[in-house]
């Protein structure tokens, strides 16, 4: 692995988007597909070089292009929804979008043979073997390294607020986990994942990434999967928190959110403000409460004096920034909440069919 570089974080406010999916069959099944639909096959042109699999050959990733803005991205962003979906049915699969599929047993799924996962399925075992796992991540350009730490230092205590809107996984092998995202509980089981400490520098963060792999912890510096990231290749905040959704108005939101949070903290970052340095442990507790509750949750405030709800937050962000997205999900049913109610009511084949994603 090359060592870590400042050059590559020289664009502000561009916008990337990976998106992870399931493939599943005409009952809503998950199933192996990944190795046809990304090897054996030409995808559409907007997929070329940016599609792939994950470590179950039931999952399979999507990347925009590089998009110059938030309003781009979302335009972009239901291209490639369109594109995987078509691409999909052509060869006699559909794509189902959560957190975590109701249906996936992953002792009864197949691996990918991708050297790459082979060697962490040896390396890490069970937690591994079991990571049945989907989500969102939004990358935003940030033209200084520095800065760019900087940021990702001080997004963190609203990464479980993201979360909480995204809760999309209640199921998990089969049963009712009780949690409103069991996804991002399955995902910590996982070496270097969670929330991340603060770091001093950029060259403090560059020189644990080197440290973890010169001493064989990583195989490349994409695994480090931490909520949130400076990408030191691509020069981006990579924000890793929401689950996977089938519903695309939720992922605008998280990329219009996710955005003006970058281009808010850079700008005060400019402007020589201090950092608030919050302690890991206290924002273990709001994620912990993000994925129990969802969009019940309630958060120790930024200032480690009080309670505020998800509601308060998302009332607050979307005057402070200007955005209304995260509000429009509020106010919708959650993803949690709606597995749970057409399981209850219709039973889990409709579950299933209300996870494919729709014609655009």
């Amino acid at each position: 692995m090359d060592e870590g570089s400042a050059d590559p974080f020289d664009r502000m406010g561009t916008v990337g988007i990976e998106e992870e999916f399931y493939v599943v069959d005409d009952r809503g099944y998950p199933v192996s597909g990944t190795d046809e639909l990304v090897y054996e096959a030409d995808p559409p042109a907007i997929l070329e070089e940016r599609l792939d699999h994950e470590l179950f050959k039931c999952v399979i990733e999507t990347q925009t292009p590089t998009c110059e803005d938030a309003t781009e991205a979302r335009e972009v962003l239901r291209e490639v929804r369109e594109a995987l979906r078509v691409h999909a049915e052509t060869h006699g699969y559909t794509v189902a979008g959560a957190g975590l599929h109701p249906a996936a047993k992953w002792r009864e799924l197949d691996h990918a043979e991708k050297p790459r996962y082979r060697s962490q399925l040896d390396r890490i075992q069970y937690p591994q073997h079991r990571n049945t796992t989907a989500g969102v991540h939004v990358h935003v350009g940030v033209d200084d390294a520095e800065k760019a730490m900087w940021v990702a230092n001080e997004i963190r205590w609203f990464l479980p607020v993201l979360l909480a809107l995204s809760a999309n996984s209640p199921f998990w092998n089969g049963y009712d986990t009780g949690l409103a995202s069991a996804r991002a509980k399955i995902f910590e089981a996982l070496p270097h994942t969670g929330m991340p400490t603060a770091f001093d520098s950029y060259e403090a963060y560059t020189d644990f990434e080197g440290l973890m792999f010169d001493h064989g912890s990583i195989a490349d510096r994409g695994e480090l999967w931490y909520d949130v990231r400076p990408h030191t290749e691509l020069g981006t905040v990579e924000i890793r928190t929401p689950d996977g959704q089938h519903d695309p108005r939720y992922v605008e939101a998280f990329c219009e959110y996710a955005h003006a949070l970058v281009i808010d903290l850079a700008e005060r970052y400019e402007d020589g403000e201090n950092g608030r340095n919050h302690r890991r442990e206290t924002l273990d507790e709001n994620k912990w409460r993000a994925m129990r509750y969802g969009h019940d949750a309630h958060f120790i405030d930024r200032e480690a004096a009080g309670e505020v709800t998800l509601w308060d937050v998302i009332d607050r962000e979307t005057e402070r920034l200007g955005v209304s997205g995260i509000a429009d999900c509020y106010d919708r049913e959650s993803g949690a909440t709606r597995q749970r109610r057409l399981l209850d009511d219709e039973g889990p084949g409709a579950l299933r069919s209300a996870l494919l994603l729709e014609p655009l």
